[in-house]
């Protein structure tokens, strides 16, 4: 195959890259390099933005000089919390810089598409696992923007796309240390990077609905989703826009996930509780039964692989 990966510098698009590269599958990605880093890459890498008047037509012209025939699309703003700051920024980024995508693909005739979504789009489900056919009513502009993004991709059936939409959960570990995720983004790193510095950890909010109070989320290894997107890939099929959740379907606390980086790395470190961030739902956890059936994927490494590959990946 001849896949454009937009994004692909970043963490999770750099270990699909990877794993693409590895299989013989040739590879061009498109990123802008707001958050991306270029020493990630295996790949021929052209740097350049998914906003803006002249995107579509360049991104046709790259599509065909390069003869691509299939996109996997990561390229978006991602933290919530600056989507519920800077809304109209969220939606000039990801909206337009899927509907420019869109466009370059039907010029170029390129019919395969996967789409990095996320668990976002549920907003506050009240259910123990979330599963596809959930009411999706996000609470925040970055899960709009992928419920958006969703929609679009739907209607662009009518000339011929073939789509899978991929609603992820937390992502987290590294499959190799130079591609661990260098921004403190996500908690994870954000803790390992505030320990390092010896500071204290927040956490924001622990009087939710949950065991111990903090958020519980379904967390999962950059690795296993890496391949989730490459089994999408190989499994689209006719037009439309087909939609899965990844994840591990168990969830874990805020506090857990701490306790276990404490346990990890042998630090003893300070925790200070703050407010709840706004647009935080108190749980999210995935049902994986229906990637698990159409495609045979489910995740290998629990919470104790991720953590200890971010370590790892860290110290080295």
């Amino acid at each position: 195959m001849n896949v454009l990966v937009t994004g692909g510098a970043g963490y999770i698009g750099s270990h699909v890259v990877r794993l693409l590269t590895d299989k013989g599958d040739r590879v061009v990605s498109v990123d802008d390099l707001s958050t991306g880093l270029t020493d990630r890459l295996n790949c021929e890498s052209v740097n350049m933005l998914l906003e803006g008047d002249d995107a579509p037509n360049l991104l046709a012209e790259l599509m065909v000089d390069n003869k691509i025939d299939s996109v996997i699309h990561f390229a978006a703003r991602k933290q919530v919390g600056q989507s519920v700051e800077e809304p109209e920024f969220y939606f000039r980024s990801n909206i337009g810089g899927l509907a420019n995508l869109l466009s370059a693909m039907r010029t170029a005739s390129v019919k395969k598409l996967v789409f990095s979504s996320s668990a976002a789009v549920y907003g506050m489900p009240d259910v123990e696992q979330v599963s596809e056919t959930d009411d999706t009513s996000p609470i925040n502009p970055y899960g709009q923007t992928k419920l958006i993004g969703e929609w679009m991709i739907q209607n662009a059936k009518v000339w011929g796309l073939s789509a899978v939409s991929l609603r992820y959960f937390n992502v987290a570990g590294a499959g190799w240390p130079e591609l661990s995720d260098k921004q403190a983004l996500n908690l994870i790193p954000i803790v390992l990077e505030r320990i390092s510095k010896g500071q204290s950890v927040e956490v924001f909010g622990d009087d939710y609905a949950t065991p111990d109070g903090s958020c519980i989320r379904d967390y999962i290894h950059v690795m296993d989703l890496a391949r989730a997107h490459i089994e999408a890939l190989n499994h689209l099929a006719e037009p439309g826009n087909a939609i899965y959740n990844v994840g591990t379907g168990e969830g874990s606390s805020v506090l857990e996930v701490i306790d276990r980086i404490k346990a990890v790395s042998g630090l003893n470190f300070d925790v200070k509780i703050s407010k709840r961030r706004a647009g935080d739902p108190p749980k999210l956890i995935a049902s994986n039964e229906k990637i698990s059936k159409d495609f045979g994927w489910s995740a290998e490494h629990g919470l104790q692989q991720i953590v200890e590959s971010a370590w790892q990946a860290r110290e080295s």
